[in-house]
């Protein structure tokens, strides 16, 4: 330290009593004392009347401010011997301001500074330390992070080559999946090819017996029919003679005459009748196996393809009361509802339906994805229709069930089962259980058959406008629909 206390002394000398900073353009008062010719203007200010020495006190009779040269050049020469002292002691960065060592550490603005920084008024009232000091305590601190860095680091690394690892076991089950279903459309598509090769060799067998006998029966008819005409003409001829030609030879032109003698055409015999009924049944068996074969394995491409079904909210739907025409007759708890051939006595709200047998839901969704389920019967009696409408939609007048009027539904009708679209589309499939999925982003409804999830109708993306869409029913039928979760 007492190495160090000459240096101190000098830069103490070199460093302005106001500012405590290098002088900065000095300059000499009466009293003898320097400062900055910016801080003793300052210092003097607004002052009318004498002014005195900030630092011993003494009046200045005027304000005379005399650049103070020799101190200039010795700040100069100091400044110098700071760089050349920092240089010889190793020091790698300077203050930027003072040209001093960066030896201290202010905690409070977490940076490295000077003995003159710390003198000055900036840091007066921080915690400064020795930088070597700091450094040592935040090495710590960086060893403590780089340490659990690197366990991080390892970490990902293991996930990465677990991650590398099960892509590739997917990748190798993804190509042995790829290779089962060449192999296994290829031999279908084998298979298929045989079976239509044998089938139709076998129609065109039958098609041929079948031409040949009809052609047969052609010639045999055409043979009989000129015999006949041969025969109608000799009669007719016969009629115009006189009754002594009439009758001669009248044995033999009765015996012609008889419709006994006759040959009627050949009909198709039973073994011919019966194999082509076996065949047709065989047809129609194997045209309804390839129908069903069609429709299920569009809904397994769907399924991966297209959202999964977890992907949708599952929502417990009650029925309003106040929107039911009539009469349907809802459950107490709301999730069914049956027709009866009488109207209830009900207030006429605006809410209700009155031409149309139809309820909706008490919930109405405009954004995410949601989807329910319905019980309905499967028989040929009366008529439902389930899916979403508009809450909008109209209530006191006769509508039409399309997605122009705002319904989105499939409906049964007696032994009719069809999505209401305009005009209506023909389905297939009638199950006891449908599943609604709405998805108001994509503004699309999907039916589908709840036990199998096989799909029925979807209405596509962007048919369901945004706005609030409700659950709706039209029941007339006394087994009713029933909600369920």
């Amino acid at each position: 330290m007492a190495a160090e206390s000459p240096a101190r002394c000098l830069q103490a000398e070199a460093s302005c009593p106001i500012c405590r900073e290098y002088f900065k353009d000095p300059v000499i008062i009466d009293c003898g004392h320097s400062f900055c010719r910016a801080c003793i203007s300052r210092c003097w200010e607004g002052s009318d009347t004498d002014v005195s020495c900030p630092q011993c006190g003494e009046t200045a009779q005027q304000r005379n401010l005399t650049p103070n040269r020799q101190l200039a050049n010795v700040l100069e020469i100091v400044q110098q011997l700071s760089l050349r002292g920092i240089e010889d002691a190793g020091w790698e960065r300077v203050c930027g301001e003072h040209r001093q060592p960066l030896k201290l550490f202010c905690e409070e603005d977490q940076t490295p500074i000077c003995v003159m920084c710390d003198a000055s008024r900036a840091h007066a009232a921080h915690t400064v330390v020795p930088i070597r000091e700091a450094a040592q305590e935040y090495e710590e601190t960086f060893q403590a992070h780089l340490k659990t860095l690197k366990e991080e680091k390892e970490k990902l690394k293991g996930f990465k080559v677990t991650g590398e690892g099960t892509s590739q076991q997917y990748r190798i089950q993804t190509e042995k999946e790829r290779r089962e279903i060449v192999s296994e459309f290829q031999q279908l598509k084998t298979f298929l090819e045989e079976e239509e090769r044998l089938l139709l060799a076998h129609l065109e067998k039958l098609d041929e017996e079948i031409v040949k006998l009809q052609h047969d029966n052609v010639t045999q008819l055409s043979e009989e029919i000129s015999r006949l005409s041969e025969l109608i003409r000799e009669l007719e001829g016969k009629c115009q003679k006189p009754a002594s030609e009439l009758l001669q030879d009248i044995r033999s032109t009765l015996s012609r005459c008889e419709t006994g003698k006759f040959q009627q055409p050949v009909e198709i015999s039973p073994e011919l009748a019966e194999r082509r009924s076996n065949f047709s049944q065989k047809i129609f068996a194997l045209t309804e196996t390839l129908r069903k074969f069609k429709d299920t394995l569009p809904s397994e491409l769907e399924r991966k393809e297209g959202e999964p079904l977890e992907s949708y909210t599952p929502v417990n739907v009650t029925l309003d009361p106040d929107t039911a025409h009539p009469e349907l007759v809802l459950s107490a708890d709301g999730k069914s509802v049956t027709w009866e051939c009488w109207r209830q006595v009900l207030p006429d709200n605006p809410e209700r339906f009155d031409r149309c047998p139809c309820v909706l839901g008490c919930e109405g969704f405009t954004s995410g994805r949601h989807c329910w389920e319905m019980e309905v019967e499967v028989g040929d009696e009366g008529r439902w229709a389930v899916g979403v409408a508009r809450e909008s939609v109209r209530r006191k007048e006769r509508i039409n069930l399309n997605p122009k009027e705002g319904i989105w539904a499939v409906e049964r009708w007696g032994h009719q089962f069809r999505a209401l679209t305009s005009p209506t589309t023909p389905l297939r499939r009638v199950p006891s259980r449908i599943r609604v999925s709405l998805d108001c982003e994509r503004g699309q409804v999907t039916f589908s058959d709840a036990v199998s999830e096989a799909p029925i109708f979807t209405f596509p993306p962007g048919s369901i406008p945004g706005e609030r869409i409700c659950p709706w029913l039209l029941v007339r039928s006394s087994s009713g629909v029933r909600l369920c979760l």
